[in-house]
């Protein structure tokens, strides 16, 4: 099947990235695997981390904004007695200590601490910008800069599986959680240190549901059956929106809004976000209602 000629296409991909892959490489293997003008994806994974990423092809790129205030869960492996200098297996392996005799309790009691709304100052080793500057890059010249902490919350946060250099948890948190960091922490507070051997996204909110598929098995479908097959496993954009109120609109109101115009509408209360629907059920975008009047905040273009 050719891949020379991109085409218009509109949906949600949920990519299971591979290891040792960057977010955006995986981006780009998709999109010219489907052929796609226009992707992007809804929050990145380290290349050292795997699992869901959802790739938002054409008119869906105009909803990605609004995953990346998703919960998010997590399989991780700490590995125990031993630190890293980027907090996972990429780094450099510092300050070896004993692990000291760690009983079920005294790991529920430090797993305890870490429950709930919680401060974390995020890693050198990261994405975030100072001056422009992505902070891993002044990281790899030796540079340490001041972060603010931040506010996040671990919704859950279990140990699944232990060995005497290792735990396994299961964790699931509000977006801007560092799990390297979370694991550092956990590490610190049981007296040894730790860092992230394996990481490996399962969810994305609202996308539990839903099935993954790995670039191998989508390249293995496109050489099979096509374009056809692979369009089949695209969501529909509205996928991402199930908590979203929803509004029909008759012909002549979706003219009038596609044409930048406020009207009243029959909606009890103010919305900040709606989700707008003509009267064939086909999702045109979003609007939010103040003082009973609509408002366009975002169309897509069919």
């Amino acid at each position: 099947m050719s891949r020379r000629h991109f085409r218009k296409l509109d949906g949600i991909l949920l990519l299971d990235k591979g290891l040792g892959v960057s977010s955006n490489k995986a981006l780009q293997d998709a999109r010219f695997l489907f052929g796609a003008e226009k992707a992007g994806h809804t929050g990145s994974l380290d290349p050292l981390a795997s699992g869901m990423l959802p790739v938002c092809f054409g008119e869906a790129t105009k909803v990605s904004g609004l995953l990346l205030d998703s919960d998010k869960r997590y399989l991780t492996t700490a590995t125990l007695g031993v630190v890293s200098s980027t907090g996972d297996a990429e780094g450099e392996k510092l300050n070896p200590r004993s692990i000291p005799t760690l009983t079920a309790s005294a790991i529920e009691e430090v797993l305890q601490r870490f429950r709930g709304k919680i401060t974390q100052i995020p890693p050198m080793y990261s994405a975030l910008k100072k001056a422009g500057q992505p902070l891993y890059k002044l990281a790899r010249q030796g540079i340490e800069i001041e972060r603010e902490p931040r506010h996040v919350t671990i919704h859950e946060l279990t140990l699944l599986e232990r060995t005497p250099t290792t735990l396994n948890f299961t964790i699931t948190c509000s977006k801007g959680t560092y799990i390297r960091t979370l694991v550092e922490d956990i590490g610190e507070a049981l007296g040894c240190g730790a860092y992230v051997s394996a990481l490996r996204r399962e969810r994305v909110d609202p996308f539990g549901a839903y099935s993954m598929y790995t670039l191998e098995s989508l390249r293995a479908l496109a050489d099979e059956q096509g374009f056809d097959a692979l369009d089949s496993v695209l969501l529909p954009i509205d996928a991402a929106l199930p908590n979203v109120a929803a509004l029909t609109l008759s012909d002549t109101q979706v003219l009038r809004i596609r044409q930048g115009q406020r009207f009243a509408v029959e909606v009890t209360d103010d919305c900040d976000l709606l989700r707008l629907y003509d009267d064939d059920g086909l999702f045109i975008g979003l609007g939010s209602v103040v003082q009973g009047n609509l408002s366009v905040r975002r169309l897509l273009a069919y």
